[in-house]
């Protein structure tokens, strides 16, 4: 009999790419684009989706073929496939959300040579079949995603008093001197929130590097 699709095995996985091997947390992986697109929720979302849906399908394909693929060329044929489905991404963004892909530059093309990605595809969808590989490029892309979200919500409404491009800190902290966090908004702000982040939630889980 098969398993179930959503069996504990099946479970696991996906708890651990959320949470117990978190790809930002706990792997530290992806940083660049925690620090660099989060001063906006808007971008930090775009490229998180982005992100999540080449490391969930480029998965499947691997693993579909990962039995055809010679092991001398299999980071070749990984990068090919990353590719078309980056590739794809970036053009339906032109399409449809042209501001946000020009505010992104070029962090949607790198996601081609993101280790988050290429990590998931060499660890993960090369030993194990589609479904299972499905599930763990989509759990490790959304809690790369709940990371990077959330320091950009952080990060946008405490650097610039907005969120989603709409004011929410009240005219009267304004009225008794409150003065946006102009730090929140560069590079070290975001490098000071995902460390907190990277305690809190290794604190929760209990992890020692014993």
């Amino acid at each position: 009999m098969g398993e179930s699709l959503l069996s504990k095995k099946n479970q696991k996985i996906v708890k651990n790419g959320l949470w117990d091997t978190n790809p930002v947390t706990f792997q530290v992986l992806g940083i660049c684009s925690a620090l660099a697109v989060t001063t906006q929720v808007k971008t930090a979302i775009v490229l998180s989706i982005g992100l999540t849906v080449v490391t969930a399908f480029s998965n499947v394909v691997i693993s579909l073929i990962r039995n055809f693929i010679p092991s001398n060329i299999r980071i070749i044929v990984q990068l090919t496939v990353v590719s078309a489905l980056v590739i794809t991404v970036d053009q339906i963004l032109k399409a449809f959300a042209y501001d946000v892909s020009k505010q992104l530059s070029v962090f949607v093309g790198l996601i081609i040579t993101n280790c988050i990605v290429m990590g998931r595809l060499e660890a993960f969808a090369m030993g194990n079949p589609p479904w299972k590989s499905f599930l763990d490029g989509l759990a490790n892309g959304l809690g790369y995603s709940g990371v990077l979200v959330l320091i950009g919500i952080i990060r946008e409404i405490f650097g610039a008093g907005t969120l989603l491009g709409f004011h929410v800190m009240p005219p009267a902290f304004y009225a008794n001197g409150y003065v946006n966090n102009g730090m929140m908004l560069l590079a070290p702000g975001a490098f000071f929130l995902l460390g907190v982040i990277v305690w809190v939630q290794r604190s929760i889980s209990g992890y020692s590097e014993s």
